[in-house]
């Protein structure tokens, strides 16, 4: 499992979107020769494969409102 940076670090704001649909990110994927983006639905759809092939996974899906 790639490691991940204390919650309370913030990286994304309201301007970054998923690189799959364009929702606002709340998950960023770091890997050797680039980063990936997702909102908090394709952050958990891909968490398996992103767990495996990132360096770094940064979920801040817990701010996320309306679940």
């Amino acid at each position: 499992m790639p490691p991940t940076l204390a919650s309370e670090s913030r990286l994304l704001s309201e301007a970054d979107r998923c690189d799959r649909c364009g929702a606002q990110a709340f998950i960023v994927a770091v890997f050797d020769v680039g980063q990936l983006a997702f909102c908090a639905h394709h952050g958990r759809r891909y968490s398996a494969a992103l767990a495996t092939a990132a360096v770094l996974v940064h979920d801040e899906s817990d701010l996320v409102t309306g679940q």
